[in-house]
């Protein structure tokens, strides 16, 4: 999300959704989120604690950083995309759904769907097989348009 007024949104939305949650979003998670959500691509943790020395002076350690990502997740505010262990922010994070990710092969952009009728149909066959389903994220590997055309 490079468009600055839309991160603004994503960040007073996230800031309001803790503060309804009774729980803190601190300033390294507020920042470890915004470096998230501002990238074009998905971030892993070390390439986030990289960008928080460089640019912020920060020294911490991976932990830390580890520690506020798996805050986000549980708060729903990113996902993790366990294929590669990198991190996006979530489109819809007020709503519990389930995600489709589209990830290229060539440039790492990913796109987030969110097809209630994919999830439907999982649900489905899990239920066929006798699994009941707790989560899902499906990830999807191919190229984007852009690299398509390439």
């Amino acid at each position: 999300m490079t468009d600055p007024t839309a991160l603004q949104t994503a960040m007073a939305q996230a800031e309001q959704l803790c503060r309804a949650r009774g729980v803190r979003l601190t300033a390294l998670r507020r920042r470890v989120l915004e470096l998230v959500l501002s990238s074009d691509t998905p971030q892993g943790a070390y390439a986030i604690l990289d960008t928080l020395r460089l640019q912020d002076g920060r020294a911490g350690a991976p932990p830390t950083v580890y520690r506020a990502l798996d805050f986000l997740l549980e708060q729903g505010l990113i996902h993790r995309l366990a294929s590669c262990n990198v991190f996006i922010g979530c489109c819809q994070p007020t709503a519990h759904h389930s995600g489709q990710f589209l990830i290229c092969r060539s440039c790492g952009k990913v796109a987030e769907l969110d097809s209630q009728e994919v999830e439907k149909l999982i649900r489905k066959q899990a239920q066929k097989a006798g699994f009941r389903v707790e989560s899902q994220m499906v990830e999807i590997a191919g190229y984007c348009q852009q690299c398509q055309q390439q």
